[in-house]
């Protein structure tokens, strides 16, 4: 089979499309034939290879994890043989390849009819962009600000803010063709985190102050994200895409304020049954029509180094799909 890893740091060009034997399930595991497999931008950093004890170091060769959708062939020694044959999504550790090994008990069923570009978003994008929301405790008519709001989870977060009851959703992005694109989904407001006074426009478009902040980026986002709180405001940090995760101004705290740090991992391990319940949720949105995603580009896994250029570079609205 063809997979894509890569043998040393660096930038793009170091992802070696290779020839690998077919793995095999183990316990617990199924494999799955890829129809797509959507990237994930936090690859990008693991791949650039940062010091030991980095959040984003990874050790050679590298592996790059994705949200797979494909039909189950195999599956392992415990796992249930009527798996095989039905299609699934699921996301794996090492995703970049024709066939992918995945965690049965996670994998979610893709109904008939749905594209490739919301069936990719069943196991991670929509979860997250959910289970963020949900862990910040989104009130009916509070105001909610969505940083990378253009990205693949954060142009989910800003519907499902809106259909969660929020009563302003605050969006921001990186350039005037985002911004568009985040207000075209709903966004009532957009700005241009790139401004030095984003939190001056954030504030003139929420005068009372922001009840919700959902983070993606980190480091100076987040700490200027505490200026345009309201009081009982809270920042969710679940990515760090501006290379490191930053501290939270604790004076800020006094103010009535919170934050809290969301992971998927984490909220399967503390919540199982709700975190299956929120893949259920997401399901229900995007066949019912209430939740949609946009494929900004989709690249031959032969070229994957393109989908790594395109996030790197944050020229995409939406979600990135390689296609076997």
């Amino acid at each position: 089979m063809l997979r894509v890893r890569y043998h040393q740091y660096g930038g793009p060009e170091v992802l070696t499309p290779e020839e690998a034997g077919t793995p095999t399930p183990g316990p617990g595991q199924v494999l799955l034939r890829a129809e797509a497999i959507g990237a994930n931008f936090v690859d990008t950093r693991f791949r650039r290879g940062e010091p030991e004890g980095s959040v984003f170091h990874r050790p050679l060769p590298g592996v790059l994890t994705g949200d797979v959708v494909g039909t189950v062939e195999a599956v392992g020694p415990d796992v249930s043989a009527d798996l095989v044959g039905q299609r699934a999504a699921a996301l794996s550790e090492d995703a970049f390849a024709e066939f992918a090994l995945a965690d049965a008990a996670w994998l979610a069923p893709v109904p008939a009819g749905f594209d490739l570009g919301a069936a990719s978003m069943l196991p991670l994008g929509g979860p997250v962009a959910l289970g963020v929301l949900r862990l910040g405790r989104l009130a009916a008519g509070e105001t909610v600000l969505v940083h990378a709001a253009a990205g693949g989870i954060g142009h989910l977060a800003v519907q499902l803010a809106k259909l969660l009851g929020a009563g302003t959703v605050i969006a921001t992005a990186g350039s005037a063709a985002k911004l568009d694109f985040v207000r075209a989904l709903g966004a009532d407001a957009a700005v241009d985190y790139r401004s030095p006074d984003w939190p001056e426009r954030v504030r003139a478009a929420a005068p009372g102050g922001v009840d919700l902040v959902l983070d993606s980026v980190g480091g100076d986002v987040l700490q200027r994200s505490f200026e345009v709180l309201a009081p009982l405001g809270r920042v969710v940090l679940y990515g760090a895409a501006d290379g490191q995760p930053g501290s939270v101004p604790v004076m800020r705290l006094f103010r009535l304020n919170e934050a809290l740090g969301f992971s998927l991992l984490a909220w399967r391990a503390a919540r199982p049954e709700q975190a299956r319940r929120d893949v259920e949720e997401i399901t229900r949105h995007f066949a019912t029509g209430r939740l949609a995603t946009t494929v900004h580009a989709r690249v031959p896994l032969a070229e994957a180094a393109t989908a790594h250029r395109l996030l790197e570079e944050r020229a995409n609205l939406g979600r990135v799909l390689l296609l076997p």
